[in-house]
């Protein structure tokens, strides 16, 4: 496969983004993978090149770009330091739902201009934030999202007007969520708040909750679960392989 750096004209600005594109004759479905609150680092890109060897053409976007270039993050470390930890909330809470909304036109228009990338709806996957963002995006995208994941993600069915379970009626996607025990940011009745907007709009859906801790699909992670990213990793196969074909 082929992994190359490319920057992608949003509204406000050039957003950089790693783009994997399977060997061999294409077209193939392409996915949209948003990264955790760390943003884009190795392991992120590493982790939309194993994507991409499943037969998808990936997209991993630095959606943090609006702040200028930044050190890559620690996620072993980055929440034992005031200094750092701070940073990295005012970036994730600066991100609104209406820049990811802008932000994941952008990237779906980008996929739909490629050669390598099959004709029809795109794929979305998160981690933690990137759960959410996932969601936000199935939500104001409509049939252009064909499916949608969410990994350990947070805040998805939470009083807050932007939440995404409030747009349930207007995702088109097949969903699939795996939590992860004791997560106080997606909590039991979030999971049952979800499941009940998801059911009620008519949406094709799956929520799981994995015996393991936020975090557990991301190796840099200090909860990283090997079981349970294995898992993850066949749960992808089988919703976009389902969703979006080959």
């Amino acid at each position: 496969m082929t992994q190359r750096s490319v920057e992608i004209q949003t509204g406000d600005g050039m957003c950089p983004a790693a783009l994997s594109i399977p060997d061999g004759e294409g077209p193939w479905p392409a996915v949209i993978m948003f990264p955790d609150a760390g943003g884009m680092r190795d392991v992120m890109r590493q982790m939309g090149e194993r994507l991409c060897g499943l037969g998808y053409v990936v997209l991993v976007p630095d959606f943090y770009y609006r702040y200028g270039p930044y050190e890559p993050v620690d996620m072993l470390t980055v929440f034992q330091n005031q200094e750092s930890m701070e940073r990295i909330m005012a970036m994730m809470r600066g991100y609104t739902a209406d820049m990811v909304i802008g932000d994941a036109r952008a990237f779906v228009e980008y996929l739909d201009s490629l050669p390598e990338k099959k004709p029809g709806g795109v794929g979305t996957t998160g981690y933690c934030m990137g759960g959410r963002l996932s969601l936000i995006a199935a939500g104001a995208l409509g049939g252009r999202i064909a499916a949608a994941a969410s990994f350990h993600g947070g805040n998805l069915a939470e009083d807050d007007p932007d939440s995404p379970h409030h747009k349930a009626g207007a995702i088109k996607a097949t969903v699939y969520v795996a939590g992860a025990i004791e997560d106080q940011s997606f909590t039991d009745q979030q999971k049952d708040r979800l499941d009940k907007a998801l059911s009620e709009a008519g949406v094709v859906h799956t929520i799981e909750t994995y015996p393991a801790h936020h975090g557990f699909a991301v190796p840099d992670n200090a909860s990283y679960n090997e079981a349970a990213a294995e898992r993850h990793w066949q749960a992808m196969e089988n919703l976009f392989g389902l969703a979006l074909g080959s």
